[in-house]
């Protein structure tokens, strides 16, 4: 219990609580095992736990009725999903899979909810959490409508280096994201990514590692995407 107690200090919407208060929270989750590729919920699922990431990376999907995927962001150690069904009991709206060997706590809805009444720390951060799920959605639709596929590759780029940045202007994306998921997320074709790609290694502002991809210049990403919203 110690190591959970431990664990779950780790996650965001639980920063600042108390090891009194995590280690009580720990004894109210169930603990998880999945392996890279498993899938951990189901879009249309009516299940309602909220699953909190000790260790890993996951990705949400959905598939179109034709059968293409789509996939809308990547979230590692410390944060969590599920929210939505257990805020409102709807069914599940994306599929999560497990994109390495990930270590997850999950939470009957009902004792997360009773937490968000308990905790008022713990809601703020969860409202906060909503609002900034909204405001990039809100991103991605002006991108869709405004911005080249060029620019739209760049922008998910982007996106992806400041969730994993090292330093100021370094970031590394491990594991490398695959080119047909970034393509999933731009309304695009796998071979653009690989082309854009082609073309940023080439420039010198990222580069391929074993497993990785390091953005060696996230400010020249950044002045692209602006770019794109400039013309």
């Amino acid at each position: 219990m110690d190591d959970a107690t431990s664990t779950l200090s780790g996650i965001e919407l639980f920063r600042g609580l108390s090891d009194s208060e995590l280690a009580t929270l720990a004894k109210l989750c169930r603990w998880h095992r999945y392996a890279s590729a498993d899938q951990i919920i189901g879009n249309q699922d009516e299940t309602t736990d909220v699953f909190f990431i000790a260790s890993g990376r996951v990705c949400a999907t959905i598939y179109a009725a034709s059968g293409k995927e789509v996939s809308f962001r990547d979230l590692g150690a410390g944060k969590s999903i599920g929210e939505l069904s257990a805020v409102d009991g709807a069914p599940r709206s994306a599929n999560v899979i497990a994109l390495t060997d990930t270590v997850l706590a999950s939470m009957p809805a009902e004792i997360f909810r009773n937490v968000l009444r308990d905790h008022p720390d713990v809601s703020a951060r969860m409202m906060a959490y909503l609002v900034d799920l909204v405001r990039k959605l809100s991103d991605r639709v002006v991108e869709y409508s405004v911005l080249t596929v060029r620019n739209r590759i760049h922008a998910e780029l982007l996106r992806l280096a400041r969730e994993q940045i090292v330093d100021g202007n370094t970031a590394t994306l491990s594991p490398a994201p695959k080119h047909a998921d970034i393509a999933g997320r731009v309304a695009t074709h796998r071979e653009a990514v690989t082309r854009e790609l082609n073309v940023l290694v080439g420039e010198g502002c990222m580069e391929r590692r074993p497993g990785a991809l390091v953005i060696s210049d996230v400010s020249r990403l950044e002045r692209l995407v602006k770019a794109g919203f400039d013309e």
